[in-house]
């Protein structure tokens, strides 16, 4: 039977993930609050 305590001591993520979090964590990224708000700016812009 498998030991979940012990496999978990044993456990070290790879470092491609740890590489991958810190890239996706320090980027600045738009939600898509921001992205709605810079197409209400592009739209009334276009509307003047």
């Amino acid at each position: 039977m498998i030991n979940f305590e012990e496999e978990l001591k044993k456990f070290k993520p790879s470092l491609e993930v740890e590489q991958t979090e810190e890239a996706i964590y320090s980027q600045d990224l738009d939600d898509m609050t921001d992205l709605m708000k810079k197409m209400m700016k592009e739209a009334e812009k276009k509307n003047r």
